[in-house]
């Protein structure tokens, strides 16, 4: 019998990006009708991290975006003063507790909060005692800065906590029950994220699908790699929800980020997210 995991969903804090920026290819005109762009023309988002414990473990997945930002920072992405340390301390939880850290990826929204700032202004790990679970191609990638964007890779994040990081190779269960695997598209190294509990299998994908209005093939962002390999990953995770009940968590929607996957009996090939 696998190991189930009891389970805790983490706001580790909100923000907002480019609207235009986080639907790609499709047009204002559509996606200004799904979510409210503020007058910047930025959407709101969250940095959803999942708390699981069992088998006298604590895993950690996703950090957010931390606590290591100027001023000018905050104000650019709307930054919420809170992180995943905040998050955890509200579920009894302190860094220390953390043994095991699973990233999708490494962009600052998700990597940020594997370090802060010391008393002297030093970046360290949050997590000293954590093993830190990434796919080695998102770890390479990330070390020689492959991003179209300049500011999502940041040594800050990456370089205090290298002796703590296991790089995997593709499928691979890192902890009893607890199992990656890649979801290339947004970045060439993306992994999602899936284990059971008592009513079944919850997976956590990770950029394929960040928020509820992003689950039609076309619906990507521009921030993507690979638009088309994402689309793939997309449908793919999609249509094996659906198959096998899976419930998803959506790492950067604001309201419900958990979801089940219908298929959308009005269109052959396209699915509904419901909230659970």
């Amino acid at each position: 019998m696998s190991t189930m995991y009891d389970w805790s969903l983490l706001r580790a804090g909100a923000f907002r990006l480019d609207g235009g920026s986080m639907f790609g290819v499709v047009p204002r005109a559509i996606w200004a009708g799904l979510t409210t762009p503020d007058e910047d023309n930025r959407i709101p988002l969250q940095c959803n991290c999942l708390l699981l414990r069992g088998g006298g473990e604590t895993t950690l997945v996703e950090t957010g975006f931390g606590g290591k930002w100027t001023d000018r920072d905050r104000g650019f992405y709307d930054l919420e003063r809170r992180t995943v340390v905040d998050a955890l301390g509200e579920a009894g939880v302190t860094p220390g507790d953390v043994t095991t850290v699973i990233v999708t990826h490494l962009h600052f929204d998700h990597a940020g909060g594997l370090t802060h700032l010391d008393a002297d202004g030093t970046p360290v790990s949050t997590f000293p005692r954590a093993r830190i679970v990434v796919q080695r191609t998102e770890w390479e990638d990330a070390l020689a800065n492959k991003s179209t964007m300049t500011k999502t890779y940041l040594r800050t994040h990456l370089d205090p906590i290298a002796g703590q990081v296991d790089v995997v190779d593709g499928e691979a269960e890192v902890r009893p029950g607890i199992h990656v695997w890649p979801v290339p598209g947004h970045t060439w190294g993306q992994q999602a994220v899936r284990f059971a509990d008592a009513d079944g299998i919850v997976a956590f994908p990770g950029d394929v699908m960040p928020t509820v209005n992003h689950a039609g093939p076309a619906f990507s962002m521009g921030y993507d790699m690979l638009p088309y390999e994402n689309m793939r990953s997309k449908v793919t995770l999609l249509e094996r929800a659906a198959a096998e009940t899976w419930r998803l968590v959506l790492d950067h929607e604001p309201g419900n980020p958990v979801v089940r996957v219908e298929t959308d009996p009005k269109r052959p090939g396209r699915y509904r997210l419901q909230p659970t």
